[in-house]
């Protein structure tokens, strides 16, 4: 069973990795990747992050379900922040846990390319002197393909 939060609140890698490991002897290989607010051309003043609660959740359910159908895992971790966030901050955390490594990293990739193209986030991006919301990006949807999705 995957478990699954919509935050505000920061998350600590450490903690998210015990507690997916917690009792377990059957792991092998824990993925995690963790995501964080860029700053590319050194004018970001923060993002703002929105979505709609209820069918966010539903929604990160139904991608960790799927990777759960495709690989033998153990567990798996989605945390995805929303809220006002700086250049630095962390944004989402994926882990997925196996026997092997193999499946750990292709669900932890599977993972993120569904986040990055499907999950329903809105971000706006602030400068201090102009405040956009950012459109998909052509690669996440490409990457989406290699899934046959």
């Amino acid at each position: 069973m995957a478990h699954i939060a919509v935050q505000a609140e920061d998350f600590d890698l450490n903690n998210e990795v015990a507690t997916l490991r917690a009792g377990r002897t059957d792991i092998g290989a824990i993925v995690t990747f963790t995501g964080t607010v860029r700053d590319v051309n050194g004018t970001l003043k923060s993002m703002t992050l929105e979505h709609y609660p209820g069918m966010t959740e539903n929604e990160l359910e139904k991608i960790a379900t799927e990777a759960e159908s495709r690989w033998p895992l153990s567990g798996c971790t989605i945390i995805h922040r929303y809220g006002e966030l700086r250049p630095g901050d962390n944004i989402v955390l994926v882990a997925a846990a196996s026997a092997h490594r193999q499946a750990a990293f292709e669900a932890a990739e599977f993972l993120m390319d569904f986040l990055k193209s499907k999950a329903p986030f809105w971000k706006k991006e602030d400068t201090g002197n102009e405040s956009k919301w950012v459109d998909a990006k052509e690669s996440d949807t490409t990457a989406l393909k290699r899934w046959g999705k």
